[in-house]
């Protein structure tokens, strides 16, 4: 377990320090993101963060492949080059929409064809559940494994829309999946295990990021960064589940037939809701699915009355729940997995509602408070004392701000006095 963590302290290391040299030559070339309607910042602030990101993975990598107790994943195969090499195509395509604002069709096409080239590289899917398990043919291998990524990585570019949000959801992730890989890995005699290196390598330049994109960022990670992201936590899920033959596997270790499929979606199972969510919502009124919006998660979190932070440590409380509940529930008895995610569930939910909350209970007792003020008979005062003590005069009656006055609403409105004072 030292080596894995050695190669996420690398990747985390050297993604810290040449981000502020990213974040000049971000500015240099003009990738500066503008004020949209739909974004939170308030400041113009430079993107390609994921540059950054993909310099730490290819030094963790390269430090790796040097490594003697995980340097045999390197011998005879090339699937951890394919990886490299998409996540280095991935990056560019990144990048070239954070300079020059591409089209979604043409972003998408793009996502398509280096996943594909993956896929063909040997990063796929090999067994699928169709009734008793089976050996899925090379296209449709190909077909399912380059969809489940491009879903991925779309998944944490629809997420990404707070500082340090879309990084410590998938740093999660892959804390969650690098535990899991590493104790499937011990069955080995190395332990040696492709999935988990890359997992403590995304671990590590996630939270290299991190400590510049802290609320308030210095840097976004921009596409660059998202995509790369999303494509690295799914290619190192494939890379394990896809090969596994569920049939060999104890079911207390691994829960047979389905796991290749659902557990690259539950690890990003909140990008995977959130950008299903953005879907539905922007088809249902006609619009193209990647129309820009400000109805996603953290927007409607910051709307409940949560700061940045706040709203990013409450998705992130939700982010591990999914994560490491659906990871133990592989090996630990589900009721109690169940029940514990239960309890943690309930908390979160309070967490959540908990500014809508405050704000509802200030409401009813302002209202319950002001409540005899509207009782009040209308025509208490001066009618035979005045008489007797000489009348008040007219503006007295119409001035609310008399002494012997009382603002009432006599109509019986709730009227807000949040910036009037009442005596």
């Amino acid at each position: 377990m030292r080596v894995y963590l050695f190669i996420a302290a690398i990747a985390g290391g050297a993604t810290w320090l040449v981000t502020p040299l990213v974040r000049h030559l971000a500015i240099e070339l003009g990738a500066v993101g503008e004020v949209r309607a739909r974004d939170v910042h308030t400041v113009p602030t430079p993107r390609m963060g994921g540059l950054a990101m993909l310099i730490g993975l290819i030094v963790s990598v390269l430090f790796a492949s040097k490594m003697p107790l995980i340097s045999g994943l390197f011998v005879g195969s090339h699937q951890a080059w394919i990886v490299l090499a998409g996540a280095v195509l991935i990056c560019l395509l990144g990048i070239a929409d954070d300079l020059w604002d591409l089209d979604w069709m043409l972003k998408l096409a793009g996502q398509l064809l280096i996943s594909v080239f993956v896929a063909w590289g040997g990063v796929q899917i090999i067994f699928l559940p169709f009734g008793s398990l089976v050996t899925a043919s090379p296209s449709i291998s190909m077909a399912i494994t380059a969809f489940l990524i491009v879903a991925s990585i779309n998944a944490v570019n629809f997420v990404d829309g707070l500082d340090g949000l879309s990084s410590g959801i998938v740093a999660i992730g892959g804390i969650a999946f690098g535990a899991y890989s590493y104790i499937l890995a011990r069955s080995s005699p190395s332990y040696a295990s492709m999935a988990t290196m890359f997992d403590m390598a995304l671990v590590g330049i996630c939270v290299g990021f991190l400590l510049h994109n802290w609320h308030p960022a210095k840097l976004f990670m921009g596409d660059s960064g998202s995509m790369l992201l999303g494509y690295l936590i799914t290619c190192a899920s494939i890379i394990m589940t896809g090969h596994l033959d569920p049939a060999s596997i104890h079911t207390s270790v691994y829960l047979p037939v389905f796991m290749p499929i659902l557990l690259p979606i539950l690890v990003l199972f909140l990008p995977v809701l959130d950008m299903c969510l953005a879907i539905v919502r922007r088809l249902s009124k006609g619009q193209s699915p990647m129309h820009p919006d400000r109805m996603h998660l953290h927007h409607r979190m910051l709307r409940i009355g949560h700061s940045v932070q706040g709203a990013v440590l409450i998705l992130w409380g939700w982010a591990a729940l999914i994560s490491f509940g659906s990871i133990m529930i592989l090996f630990f008895k589900a009721q109690y997995v169940l029940i514990g995610m239960a309890i943690a569930a309930v908390i979160l939910t309070v967490l959540t509602m908990f500014p809508y909350l405050v704000r509802r209970w200030l409401e009813i007792q302002k209202f319950e408070g002001e409540a005899p003020l509207v009782e009040q008979p209308a025509e208490k005062a001066p009618t035979i004392r005045g008489a007797q003590h000489g009348a008040p005069s007219e503006e007295s009656f119409d001035n609310p701000d008399a002494k012997s006055g009382t603002a009432v609403n006599i109509a019986g409105n709730a009227t807000d006095y949040s910036d009037e004072s009442v005596n």
